[in-house]
């Protein structure tokens, strides 16, 4: 029980296993199945959940991170041959996931309420085909705009889980 090697391998697991099916298949599954209002609820409660586990597990990734079976430690973890491999992709992870938990999904969910208020006063939704508002427009290039910065912060997040799975397999015997 107190060999870290299996609560890393396991954090890590779970880390790239979210982050792939949100990304790649849950998402893009619930998009097509759902009617959007739907989909933009079940996007909205899953999301503080995915980007608080996206913030907390490379912590205990980088926290278990071991040598033989003993924990590195944060000094071992900012030596200099750990904190490229190591330290970096997983504080990287952890920040993105940060981002996007205090502040690009709260932008979103702004924009999005801010684009309810407008379908009440356009008579119109925002996804409905045009002519649109200027109003509506805005707010749609608005919320593309932040759900693009969103997505490429979640991507960066996902490169680095991969880079440091690279780093993980190599020290594997």
């Amino acid at each position: 029980m107190t060999d870290p090697r299996p609560y890393h391998i396991l954090s890590y697991g779970t880390l790239l296993g979210t982050q792939v099916f949100q990304s790649f298949v849950g998402g893009i599954i619930a998009f097509r199945a759902l009617p959007r209002p739907q989909f933009a609820s079940l996007q909205t409660a899953i999301f503080p959940i995915y980007f608080s586990m996206q913030t907390a597990l490379p912590v205990v990734v980088g926290l278990t991170a071991s040598r033989g079976g003993q924990a590195l430690g944060l000094s071992g973890l900012t030596a200099p041959e750990n904190c490229c491999s190591t330290l970096l992709p997983m504080a990287t992870v952890a920040v993105t996931g940060l981002v996007n938990l205090f502040v690009l999904r709260p932008l979103t969910t702004n924009v999005m309420r801010e684009r309810k208020h407008q379908e009440t006063r356009d008579g119109k939704k925002s996804y409905d085909a045009g002519p649109h508002s200027k109003e509506m427009l805005a707010l749609n290039k608005k919320f593309g705009r932040v759900h693009g910065i969103s997505s490429l912060v979640n991507m960066v997040s996902l490169i680095a889980t991969v880079y440091y799975g690279a780093v993980l397999s190599k020290r594997l015997q």
